[in-house]
């Protein structure tokens, strides 16, 4: 459990280091579906890889990870070179609460 709770950590450490790089010649922002799907893929296999590293702690894990959310989108705020968008922070909230009825969903079968 070690490993897969360092891959865990290892894995958003990337998402926050992509999420906050510079981006050469960036758009205004506009809605792309393609990013919020990108978006909401994340969050949606982090959250379900957090709920199964810490299967008691559903409430903090779902809390959490919107928290990441809203801490990315702050953090892209500050640094001047990203856009922070409520859209973004929507589509984080449905990864996360797709991960939670799929793994509900999946506990309850096995």
């Amino acid at each position: 459990m070690v490993v897969m709770r360092t891959a865990w950590v290892l894995a958003m450490l990337a998402v926050t280091v992509l999420a906050l790089l510079p981006v050469e010649h960036l758009k205004l922002p506009v809605f792309d579906w393609w990013d919020k799907a990108q978006h909401t893929l994340a969050f949606t296999v982090l959250t379900a890889w957090a709920l199964w590293i810490w299967p008691v702690s559903v409430p903090r894990v779902l809390l959490g990870m919107l928290a990441y959310g809203a801490g990315l989108e702050l953090a892209q705020w500050a640094v001047g070179w990203r856009f922070a968008e409520w859209a973004d922070l929507a589509a984080d909230a449905v990864g996360v609460g797709l991960a939670w009825v799929c793994v509900a969903w999946w506990r309850r079968r096995v």
